[in-house]
């Protein structure tokens, strides 16, 4: 099992980091959302917790639950600018499909 980064998502993350002034790594997971049935979540996290399934990718940590491994096993998480617009992209090969407007996804 494995979740990696691009070396732009480390970047981002470990700028984000550094500006926040605290926190362990990258908290992703995933939750029941959307036209398709799953959402991404990412947030940043400050403790680790005893079912967190920890990933290290260009010196940043990846922690996920649990619950959301099964879902973004093999999941590399891009950071991406396209015009104006600028965010973390997931390239997830256990996604079957996604809805119009790419928020969501189905297993």
């Amino acid at each position: 099992m494995s979740v990696s980064l691009t070396e732009s998502a480390a970047n981002r993350v470990t700028s984000f980091l550094a500006n926040r002034g605290k926190g362990v790594g990258l908290r992703l997971g995933v939750r029941t959302s959307g036209c398709s049935g799953m959402a991404y979540v990412l947030e940043f996290a400050d403790v680790i917790n005893e079912d967190d399934v920890v990933f290290e990718d260009h010196g940043v940590k990846v922690i996920i639950d649990g619950k959301s491994i099964v879902y973004l096993d093999g999941t590399e998480v891009d950071f991406v600018k396209e015009g104006l617009n600028e965010g973390f992209k997931f390239n997830n090969p256990n996604v079957n499909s996604e809805c119009g407007c790419g928020e969501s996804f189905h297993v």
